[in-house]
């Protein structure tokens, strides 16, 4: 424990609080840029099955979003000279077969894979927000602009899921829970590879 007695609190990109180095930067970039690529995958897919179907200008609408935040990413990592995860190939695939997987359940499937994804990804949006508060507020100041404005839209894609009958899908709190320890497998995955 440091001087005080006061226990660090951990957090996802491994950063002590006050103390943000390339490396946790690199990982925060990384691992946003690979999962708006795998939501981009994911509505892709979704698009593939259902887009002809009523649920197609909702799941186009999100999808728009998810290019806007790709763009940025992508954006970013030239800037900070982030290399992208190697795994962004296996992303591709991954992604869209959960896409089209989860709208070969209907359109309750597929929000359900929405409320999943969306929920994991702001949840993890959250713990960057907070360990990029404590490293240097001021310093990275825009970035954090950028994730609570993504955040932001991703609760509002949670929340069209949830308005979407998402809780109706067949087996939603499994299909939940599996999502979302796969979002869990791939953060960590893309944060270090």
């Amino acid at each position: 424990a440091p001087a005080g007695g006061a226990a660090l609190r951990p957090c996802s990109s491994g950063a002590a609080p006050g103390r943000l180095g390339k490396a946790v930067l690199d990982r925060i970039i990384r691992v946003d840029h690979a999962g708006e690529f795998g939501a981009n995958r994911i509505y892709a897919g979704q698009m593939a099955v259902l887009g002809r179907s009523s649920a197609g200008p909702v799941i186009q609408q999100m999808w728009n979003q998810e290019k806007d935040h790709l763009k940025k990413f992508s954006e970013l990592m030239v800037t900070y000279r982030v290399r992208p995860t190697i795994l962004l190939p296996f992303w591709n695939v991954a992604g869209f077969v959960l896409g089209a997987g989860s709208a070969l359940l209907g359109k309750k499937g597929a929000m359900a894979c929405t409320v999943a994804v969306e929920e994991s990804i702001s949840d993890h949006y959250n713990s960057q927000i907070r360990t990029l508060v404590e490293g240097d507020p001021e310093k990275y100041k825009e970035l954090l602009q950028i994730i609570k404005q993504f955040r932001d839209e991703e609760r509002e894609h949670h929340d069209i899921g949830l308005e979407h009958d998402a809780e109706a899908a067949p087996a939603y709190s499994v299909l939940k829970a599996a999502i979302q320890l796969g979002c869990k497998a791939a953060i960590f995955l893309s944060e270090r590879i």
